[in-house]
């Protein structure tokens, strides 16, 4: 290989150093006024950047959830402004932005201030009068026209223009586009653009891609006003609806209280505002739990509906008893009972046939381990090592949802499955994505036998007011209570809850509504059920869904 003279390298330093210095020379001096406003400019917090970030679209592909607009900024230089020039242009200024000259007067005199709600007009008018220290351009900010309406759900861009949660921060590279470099490196490109006008010159950005989600603006509408009505009527701490196609895996609405408005994030104090509780927080689930544990009772044909068991109030497997709700003794009770009074005896005679080994299995298999996989940022689980190395005791209250920590999305896809014939579904919020199937978690005559004793349930025992009339609801309530974080339970808090799918013949959706620490209700029957009630009805009206009775 032939040597490079080092002449020949000497001379292409110098030229590079020249070219240096020369650009260094254009840039502070020349054009130092300009790039100064422009990197004042990049300490706007909802700046975006210079690609436009692709829109957020409901599932009617119209309505609008995120979108960038372009929005017109001025920056002032008081320092920039000659003394005798100074009257003339805050006159100027005073008139084109429509304030009174004393207050332009105090804007000028506190410093470099960044004036961000230019009309068009101004804008324009600024352009073309071209003020000494008077600077205007174009920034592409973030906005949300639903304010908090599913906030938790769409997340929001922070200040360097990065998604964050939901939707904004599970898609952020799909939305926020890309800047292209033109050109190659070498040395002779570097030099040449050392002398050119920089940055538009030298890139080239490609917008991002909108995204249509799954989310029903209507139904996720409804789920939020009963949301709101439940915080006022049952003064709980917050709350959760999530609605599902369990054939697809689709999510229609996820509501959320407290809710949050991303147009707003930097005033929230508490970075807990923004996670999405539904799969960014651990809870126990209580009696909603109860199918999974029949499910594998049946599957392994340990129980059938009709398996009798006689219930005495309590049972002991070691430590403290275990005693149902209000520790009633309900007699011989079959398992179609044991569900229609949620019975925690007998859920415990069910994990007993099963034993620890099996139990651990179907939890394994409805998913309770691991992530539910869907496409929304921040998701948590739990793989409950805790209670893999447990005592018969954790066992037996596990039955029962009591020591096993879940996600409320976790627990959704779990019972998708029992209502889609055992087949379960991969939960998933962008329209474009395909429904995933992820396998058979019991056979179709089990999650048959199962829905129809949630349908008894809901007819016959503690669902009785999640009833929508001429349609067949099958579903299961759920008063959960709630750690300490020192060990042991609340005495006075409770998370009540109530799932269930409709019509049980065939479903077209399943809801979750989850309540938690309802201070004016002891049981999930009197709250949280009626909810999911209003909810379903108000789904079979939009979709004008045949009666099944």
């Amino acid at each position: 290989m032939r040597k490079i003279p080092a002449i020949f390298v000497f001379v292409i330093f110098i030229l590079f150093g020249a070219a240096l210095l020369a650009k260094l020379f254009y840039l502070q001096v020349m054009k130092g006024e300009y790039y100064g406003a422009l990197a004042l400019g990049q300490q706007i917090p909802v700046q975006e950047g210079n690609t436009k970030r692709g829109d957020i679209f409901f599932s009617d592909g119209a309505t609008l959830l995120a979108k960038t607009k372009v929005k017109p900024i001025v920056y002032i230089f008081p320092n920039k402004i000659s003394t005798e020039n100074q009257e003339a242009v805050t006159r100027e200024l005073s008139q084109i932005l429509g304030e009174s000259l004393a207050t332009t007067t105090a804007e000028l005199a506190v410093g470099a201030t960044i004036k961000k709600d230019l009309t068009e007009e101004q804008f324009k008018e600024l352009k073309q009068r071209n003020l000494k220290g008077i600077y205007v351009d174009e920034e592409l900010v973030r906005v949300y026209p639903q304010k908090k309406f599913a906030g938790h759900l769409v997340g929001f861009v922070n200040s360097a223009g990065q998604g964050q949660y939901g939707v904004e921060g599970f898609y952020d590279s799909v939305l926020k586009g890309e800047q292209v470099l033109k050109g190659n490196s070498s040395v002779f490109s570097i030099l040449a653009s050392a002398f050119k006008e920089p940055p538009s010159n030298e890139s080239v950005s490609k917008s991002g891609k909108g995204i249509q989600l799954t989310i029903d603006y209507n139904i996720q509408y409804e789920a939020e006003k009963l949301l709101e009505q439940a915080a006022h009527d049952w003064q709980m701490d917050s709350g959760q609806i999530i609605v599902q196609e369990p054939s697809t895996g689709k999510i229609l609405a996820m509501a959320v209280w407290p809710d949050f408005d991303p147009n707003l994030y930097a005033s929230e104090e508490q970075v807990s505002s923004f996670t999405n509780p539904a799969l960014q927080a651990l809870f126990e689930p209580g009696s909603v739990f109860k199918p999974i544990t029949m499910a594998a009772g049946l599957e392994e044909n340990l129980v059938a509906p009709e398996t009798r068991f006689t219930d005495t109030g309590e049972v002991n497997v070691g430590g403290p008893s275990i005693y149902n709700f209000a520790k009633k003794a309900w007699g011989e009770q079959s398992m179609v009972g044991v569900l229609e009074n949620s019975i925690n005896t007998g859920m415990v005679f069910v994990e007993q046939k099963l034993g620890k080994n099996l139990f651990l299995k179907y939890a394994q298999s409805f998913g309770l381990f691991k992530k539910t996989e869907v496409d929304l940022a921040g998701e948590i689980y739990s793989a409950n090592e805790t209670l893999k190395k447990g005592y018969p005791r954790d066992f037996a209250v596990a039955s029962f949802g009591q020591g096993i920590q879940i996600t409320s999305l976790q627990l959704l896809k779990a019972i998708s499955a029992i209502a889609n014939k055992g087949l379960m579904m991969r939960p998933y919020i962008a329209q474009a994505k395909d429904p995933t199937l992820e396998g058979q978690v019991i056979s179709e005559n089990t999650a048959a036998q199962l829905s129809a004793m949630m349908v008894s349930v809901v007819e016959n025992g503690g669902g009785r007011r999640a009833k929508v009339p001429g349609y067949l609801v099958a579903g299961k309530t759920g008063t959960a209570q709630i750690p300490k974080p020192t060990g042991g339970y609340y005495e006075d808090r409770t998370i009540q809850s109530f799932i269930g799918f409709a019509p049980a013949n065939q479903p077209r959706f399943i809801i979750l509504v989850r309540l938690d620490n309802p201070k004016q209700s002891d049981a999930a029957s009197s709250c949280a059920a009626p909810i999911f009630g209003q909810l379903a009805k108000y789904i079979i009206d939009l979709w004008q869904v045949p009666p099944t009775q």
